[in-house]
């Protein structure tokens, strides 16, 4: 989850830097009947930050020591430990290949039966019942939804049923070391930041372990290094995850309060969530609109410049002031809608307008607001 990314999950996965998981590669959706779960979603680390400086050109045997050596002096890691867990460490071709096929880049067409589904609409309504108390309190603690912190549990794990099935340390060290190079010098600069990305990662895994107890061997997650119930990443761990339970540990596997609380944590802190606000609207669309390309999914455009451009929303949103269009490739043909700052704080657990409309209609449907299924089913264009 928390998560922070390359730009737009592209066929290099680069997200802007947080790689919320590189994009959300999944299988095709299971039937409703089925006892199949599918992947982890995404990573958690999502955002728009800008990815960090290329990494010098060098040996791989050269790459690795400098790593050992600066993630020693950095984190205060025994450097023969280092050396010992990257010498164990596996090179994954099924890791590479996950990497390469991203979800996001589906249209929403394809891409929303993934996760709207009526077993997984279920799924979420009686996750929701079972921990409603806890989730109350951490609602009322941080003003982020139960339904949203369900939801995104939901999408990302199956309400913990797949946290992953990759060696965290496999998965951060192919990704950091053993990822394909294009060969076209036009991509080498952003190849050399997805790695530094990856790198920087796989040092931060080192400094959780320390921080935390945990055996950094032993964990498991997605193709692209996130872990637990929310799927964060290990920079997005350390900086975000929080003791839910007062029990002084901060645990993202094992304890749902710890989990609740920093999903949470995570929307306020790294995504400005705004507690009471909403988060999208359908919009419609004046016949002679000319569609809007933002150049990003903050809600920086005046309503009433909206209005005046032709696209207004279908119902009133007291107080907005400012939102972005986002067009989506429906089932019945384009979709418009409003994102605002709530919707753009769910981009920052993965930065796919996709991944979060899919999080917001499962939501609403977890709340029992809307159904979505029913909307398709009645060839409507969105719920």
């Amino acid at each position: 989850m928390s998560k922070t990314d390359f730009t737009r999950r592209t066929a290099l996965c680069v997200l802007p830097l947080v790689l919320a998981a590189c994009a959300t590669q999944v299988p095709s959706p299971p039937s409703a009947g089925s006892g199949t779960t599918p992947a982890p979603a995404s990573i958690a680390t999502p955002g728009t930050d800008p990815l960090p400086p290329p990494l010098p050109a060098m040996p791989l045997a050269e790459a690795k020591a400098a790593f050992v050596r600066d993630t020693a002096a950095q984190y205060g890691v025994e450097t023969a430990y280092i050396e010992s867990v990257l010498a164990k460490a596996q090179i994954s071709e099924s890791i590479i290949a996950a990497m390469s096929r991203p979800a996001e880049a589906k249209p929403w067409r394809d891409y929303r039966p993934i996760f709207i589904t009526q077993a997984r609409i279920d799924g979420g309504k009686a996750f929701l019942a079972t921990h409603r108390d806890a989730l109350a309190r951490v609602e009322a603690q941080y003003g982020v939804p139960a339904e949203i912190i369900v939801s995104i549990i939901g999408v990302e794990t199956s309400f913990g049923a797949n946290m992953g099935k990759y060696r965290v340390v496999d998965a951060l060290y192919t990704l950091a070391f053993a990822y394909p190079r294009s060969g076209d010098p036009a991509k080498a600069d952003r190849e050399n930041r997805r790695e530094a990305f990856f790198r920087g990662e796989l040092a931060q895994l080192f400094a959780l372990g320390k921080e935390t107890g945990l055996d950094i061997t032993t964990l498991t997650g997605s193709y692209a290094g996130a872990m637990g119930w929310g799927q964060f990443m290990p920079s997005s761990y350390r900086e975000y995850a929080v003791d839910g339970n007062g029990d002084g540990k901060r645990d993202l596997f094992t304890s749902t309060d710890d989990v609740f609380a920093s999903i949470a944590n995570y929307f306020v802190k790294k995504g400005g969530w705004m507690r009471g606000a909403p988060v999208t609207v359908r919009a419609n669309r004046d016949a002679n609109a000319r569609d809007l390309e933002p150049e990003s999914l903050e809600p920086v455009v005046p309503m009433a410049e909206l209005a005046a451009r032709g696209f207004r929303p279908l119902v009133d949103v007291p107080g907005v002031q400012a939102a972005t269009v986002l067009k989506f490739d429906g089932v019945s043909g384009p979709e418009y809608w409003f994102g605002f700052r709530n919707f753009h704080a769910i981009t920052r657990y993965n930065i796919s307008k996709h991944y979060a409309m899919a999080v917001y209609q499962l939501s609403e449907a977890v709340a029992g607001r809307e159904n979505p299924l029913a909307a398709v089913a009645e060839g409507q264009p969105g719920a």
